[in-house]
């Protein structure tokens, strides 16, 4: 038997976002998985692999190769791919299209903060950052929140009118602050290194979702935020000692570990809507997570070969 090679475009007409994010939630009912990132570099150009097995699942080994190089080529800056492995014997299962898996870890994990966290009747949506990222929010918060209005907002403004564009019904933010203020979800998705949304900007009943920051020294939100909100996040391991939105309000005594209320390997401990509180989610990643979304993918493909 041939082994299954799904393509980005096969994944996508799979897929569900609220389905999805439920198979994550599945994912975290196994055995904490365990997880190794490998690094190698040549001068700009680097390798990463990012690695997981969860009992009961299977293995994942998803390689990034990243040549910023290749932009002024006219080529993508990042390339790879996600080999999937049975759990009974080490076998290959599946080639997943990296660019599917990324998108989907991504937006879900995010989608699945969420909607354990945000108010359900949210009618207001807010993505700050205009990348590729944002696309994938639109999506998924747009099937998860039918009645919301989505708007982005981006330091360069001409980048988040292109993508309004290319997603008819959403809208632009000029203003920051009161984009903020009127939101009922806040989805940061920048590469920035120094707080973009502003603890003072937040009223009860927010959720706040980060997203972009995934280095020590990068930070989307600031101490005051961290100070009013109660905090979760999808995982203690990828986020609290790697991640700048945790690692330096941990090191300067702003937060204490117990702060951070709980993960997704908690997500019992999530509570329901709150009106008068902020809520505040990290999006950090982790191979696990990419693991849950290839098994899920294979899962789904599996039923339309059956089918045939």
């Amino acid at each position: 038997m041939s082994i299954p090679m799904i393509s980005f475009d096969e994944g996508e007409a799979l897929l569900d976002w609220v389905g999805f994010t439920q198979a994550l939630a599945r994912g975290h009912n196994l055995p904490k998985a365990e997880i190794g990132d490998t690094l190698l570099y040549r001068d700009a150009d680097t390798l990463l692999s990012r690695s997981a097995w969860i009992d009961g699942m299977g293995l994942a080994v998803k390689t990034a190769n990243i040549f910023p190089g290749n932009t002024a080529k006219g080529k993508p800056m990042i390339n790879g791919s996600v080999c999937l492995y049975s759990d009974q014997d080490g076998s290959l299962e599946a080639l997943v299209d990296f660019h599917l898996v990324t998108k989907w870890k991504t937006a879900g994990d995010s989608l699945l903060g969420a909607l354990r966290l945000a108010n359900p009747d949210s009618r207001e949506v807010l993505i700050v950052g205009a990348g590729t990222v944002a696309g994938s929010l639109i999506e998924a918060f747009g099937a998860a929140y039918p009645k919301a209005q989505i708007r982005v907002w981006n330091r360069t403004q001409a980048k988040a009118e292109e993508l309004v564009a290319d997603y008819p019904g959403t809208q632009l933010a000029t203003d920051l602050p009161a984009a903020v203020q009127a939101a009922d979800i806040i989805l940061t998705s920048t590469m920035s290194s120094t707080p973009v949304v502003l603890g003072d900007w937040l009223r009860p009943g927010q959720h706040l979702n980060l997203i972009g920051a995934y280095r020590p020294d990068m930070r989307e939100t600031d101490d005051v935020a961290l100070s009013r909100a109660q905090i979760y996040c999808d995982s203690f391991d990828t986020t609290l000692d790697h991640i700048g939105e945790f690692k330096t309000p941990l090191a300067e005594g702003v937060i204490q570990r117990s702060d951070v209320r709980a993960d997704f390997y908690r997500l019992d401990q999530f509570p329901s809507f709150d009106s008068d509180a902020i809520t505040l989610f990290k999006n950090g990643g982790g191979a696990h997570l990419d693991l849950m979304t290839s098994h899920h993918v294979l899962e789904k493909w599996k039923v339309t070969q059956n089918r045939d």
